[in-house]
C-alpha cells in the first residue's frame, strides 16, 4: 500500500527489502538519531533491523500495525507508523523518525496529517496520540501544527540511550477534532 503525501513524498508500506536502507540510515546517523530514539543503540547490525522489519511484515492479524517508509522521489528518508493500536477502543499512537538532511522541510508534518486521515477515514479509529520527549521541540511542534491537544506529561516515560529517563509530552487528536 502507498499513501501519496504530495508530488515528492509518499508513504510505502514496510517490506523486507527496506531493511538495508533503514539500517544504513541508522548506522550513518547514530549520534543524530540516537539522541531521541532508544532503539538506535540496540540496532548494531543489519540483522537487528531485519528482525524488526520481519516482526512488522509477518505480524499476526491481531498484532498487525501499519508501518510505512517515508520516501522522497522514491528514496528512503525515514519511517512512520502506528504502534500500540487498540482496536476495541479505536485508538492508536503514531511514531516517526526522519533522516537529518530532510529535517525542517515539513515532511513529517505532512506525513502525519495523511496518516491521520488514513486512521480516521479508512481504519475508522477515533483517537490518535503522539508522544514526544519534552526537550525535543522539533518533534513536539508536529502535533501542535496539526491541531493535536497536549494532554499532559508522562514523567520519566522513556529510557534514552544516554542513560537517563526523559519526560514525554502526550498529544492527542480525536476524529471529531478534524
Amino acid at each position: 500500500m502507498t499513501i501519496e503525501v504530495d508530488s515528492e513524498i509518499e508513504l510505502k508500506q514496510l517490506e523486507p527489502s527496506d531493511a538495508k536502507d533503514i539500517f544504513e540510515t541508522i548506522d550513518l546517523q547514530r549520534d543524530y538519531l540516537g539522541r531521541w530514539l532508544p532503539f538506535v543503540a540496540q540496532t548494531k547490525d543489519i540483522s537487528d533491523t531485519e528482525k524488526f522489519v520481519d516482526s512488522v511484515v509477518n505480524a499476526s492479524e491481531d498484532q498487525f500495525e501499519y508501518v510505512f517508509t517515508i520516501r522522497k522521489y522514491n528514496q528512503f528518508i525515514g519511517l512512520i507508523g502506528f504502534k500500540d493500536t487498540d482496536k476495541q477502543n479505536k485508538k492508536t499512537e503514531i511514531g516517526y523518525w526522519l533522516s537529518e538532511k530532510h529535517q525542517k522541510q515539513g515532511i513529517v508534518t505532512k506525513s502525519v496529517d495523511k496518516l491521520c486521515d488514513f486512521a480516521f477515514d479508512k481504519l475508522e479509529l477515533n483517537r490518535i496520540q503522539i508522544k514526544c520527549a519534552v526537550q525535543n521541540r522539533s518533534s513536539s511542534n508536529i502535533p501542535k501544527r496539526l491541531g493535536f491537544r497536549l494532554e499532559g506529561v508522562e514523567r520519566q516515560g522513556e529510557w534514552l540511550s544516554d542513560g537517563f529517563y526523559t519526560d514525554l509530552e502526550i498529544y492527542s487528536k480525536l476524529k471529531s477534532d478534524k
